[in-house]
């Protein structure tokens, strides 16, 4: 097995001027907005096994396109929504969605492995699925990511206020007219869009280190929700154009670095809030 060398790169910067790094951190961008801004709805909606959950669904959603020849992030988002859906329908309430998500979730990773055992292309796929390779990520990739971005903005600017609203009170907002089932729906079909762009980069394992660590600290940090979604998501940016930059330096795996800086900041921000009480 060859050694993983970290030593200096003095010619980082060349390396930072190739067209892959440039897709790179151009979907970094796309991948933080969506990450920081439905990161803070799962944390309110204490839905973040539900959020790593998907994930894991969409497993054999990609390694199933791998057999048929598809594009792996179109079997990863059908088969992401497709849990995202029933989860949401089965689990009205929180206590629900959990039972809902953890029954999805075990039937969803025995099929995934089970597909990459019937072929070795979809054997070898798992890996890049797992832990995610954002150097390779393509042009028409990044079109798809900010056509999403842009579906999600609409489709929050419609549906924003309940959608808050039963995320900080559920029992209030339904008490109020909220219609929480949809809510419940649209909220999961969303997240199954963010998990779909954002598992290229970092993968299935790793996703919580761009969607639920930098809302988290966030939390720490923010006194409003509107505050806390635009600092997480400058935090999740941060650590996607850092652990970039890092690894261009320092030739490493980028999810890694990515992953270790979203931990440091919230580590930080949680010992800088203990300190302060």
């Amino acid at each position: 097995m060859k050694a993983v060398n970290f030593t200096y790169d003095p010619n980082w910067v060349e390396t930072l001027r190739t067209s892959f790094m440039t897709n790179a951190f151009v979907a970094g961008l796309c991948i933080a907005l969506a990450a920081g801004i439905m990161g803070y709805f799962t944390i309110a909606r204490h839905s973040t096994f539900a959020a790593h959950a998907l994930a894991h669904i969409g497993l054999p959603g990609a390694t199933g396109a791998v057999l048929l020849g598809l594009p792996v992030s179109l079997g990863l988002g059908a088969f992401a929504l497709g849990g995202a859906i029933v989860i949401g329908a089965l689990g009205k309430r929180a206590s629900q969605r959990e039972i809902a998500t953890g029954t999805v979730l075990a039937f969803a990773t025995g099929l995934g492995l089970f597909f990459a055992r019937l072929s070795t292309s979809a054997s070898q796929q798992m890996q890049s699925i797992l832990f995610g390779s954002i150097l390779t990520i393509t042009t028409g990739q990044i079109i798809g990511f900010a056509i999403f971005d842009l579906l999600l903005l609409a489709v929050l600017s419609i549906i924003y206020r309940p959608l808050l609203f039963s995320a900080l009170d559920e029992q209030v907002a339904q008490a109020k007219g909220v219609p929480i089932g949809l809510m419940n729906l649209a909220f999961m079909s969303i997240m199954a869009g963010v998990i779909t762009i954002a598992v290229p980069a970092v993968g299935t394992l790793l996703i919580f280190a761009l969607v639920i660590t930098p809302a988290a600290t966030a939390n720490i940090l923010a006194s409003s929700p509107f505050r806390a979604m635009v600092l997480a998501g400058a935090l999740c940016l941060a650590s996607i154009w850092g652990g970039l930059l890092i690894s261009a330096m320092f030739p490493a795996p980028p999810s890694f670095i990515i992953v270790t800086i979203s931990t440091l900041l919230w580590a930080i921000a949680k010992l800088a809030a203990s300190l302060r009480r």
